[in-house]
């Protein structure tokens, strides 16, 4: 077998079937075609049929027969580095995506705030699990549902403003995770030395929240908390992340923010900050679990099963969510 095309011809695309290359593998190592097809299963007809097609493939002899078996040519010889190699690529491609095998990955959206922390914790309960965290901060949750249908994500973290009937289909949600809010003052602020305030005690005092934008589900939050406790939440001036904003609560004397109590925050001492629970009714932000029915991965069991067993139970405590939360 010859291939004749002159060398500035344009070669035909060669598309090499993984079970062929793995005959030929199985026929160099055992060197008898019977052999070969024991080790693959299958029989010794279907071998040389298989070795048959790749040589046409090619347009080379990749074996002669001699009273010793099968030995490959010097395309054979030629060729075998490369086929071993394509079969190692093919078994990681394969391991790559079995359910198990590869890091379980889940959209936060910041990882300072509850669901972050939440990971971390099953992260700790199950380290065997493998995970890798995202953050598509920048993208709303119709983007993180849209990641989570394709399977770029294995589950996300978010507030979902749509009813059920609206997500994709095998798309499925659960409210798992309430975050109660917390004021947040410099030590100069009106409201620096409450215990407790109420969303009542809020009126009148302006709120800073520079990180909400048009479009995304946490403005629909706080724009339908501030319209029903009669709130003033600004949103001016650019915002420069969650340090540059404890510096200016720290020196203001008419500026908070809330925070929800399950964010993780680090300032210096010196700026005094004061974390102030709001109550009567105590406004939570309700953090949903998003996945597809379909997704086989383990570690989504395991997350799910943590999340049921772990969440506490808030008895006794008065809260309030938008409608579209309660739905």
């Amino acid at each position: 077998m010859s291939n004749n095309r002159h060398a500035d011809e344009p070669q035909p695309e060669v598309v090499l079937d993984v079970a062929t290359v793995r005959a030929f593998v199985a026929v160099v190592d055992d060197r008898y075609f019977g052999e070969a097809a024991a080790r693959l299963g299958i029989s010794q007809q279907a071998v040389s049929k298989r070795i048959a097609t790749l040589e046409t493939e090619l347009g080379v002899r990749l074996f002669t027969r001699t009273a010793r078996g099968a030995q490959p040519t010097v395309d054979g010889q030629a060729f075998l580095p490369h086929a071993r190699a394509l079969l190692r690529a093919s078994e990681r491609a394969v391991a790559s995506v079995r359910p198990g095998s590869r890091a379980l990955r889940i959209d936060v959206l910041n990882r300072r705030i509850g669901p972050a922390t939440l990971v971390r914790d099953f992260h700790r309960a199950h380290a065997d699990i493998p995970l890798d965290v995202v953050t598509l901060a920048e993208a709303g949750a119709e983007a993180a549902i849209e990641a989570v249908r394709a399977g770029t994500i294995d589950a996300s973290f978010r507030a979902v403003t749509m009813p059920a009937s609206k997500l994709p289909e095998g798309v499925t949600s659960a409210r798992v995770l309430d975050d109660p809010h917390q004021l947040v003052t410099g030590p100069s602020h009106p409201l620096a030395s409450a215990r407790a305030v109420t969303p009542a005690d809020l009126v009148g005092h302006r709120i800073w929240m520079p990180g909400i934008v048009p479009g995304m589900e946490w403005t629909e939050y706080y724009d339908e908390m501030a319209a029903t406790f009669g709130l003033t939440i600004e949103r001016i001036g650019p915002n420069f992340g969650t340090d540059h904003l404890a510096e200016v609560l720290a020196e203001s004397s008419t500026l908070a923010t809330l925070f929800g109590e399950l964010t993780r925050m680090v300032w210096p001492a010196d700026y005094d900050l004061r974390r102030i629970p709001v109550r009567d009714p105590t406004p939570v932000y309700p953090h949903s679990l998003i996945w597809h029915r379909d997704n086989p991965h383990p570690g989504l069991a395991a997350l799910r099963t943590y999340i049921r067993a772990t969440q506490p139970k808030r008895n006794g405590t008065t809260t309030w969510a938008p409608r579209w939360a309660m739905r």
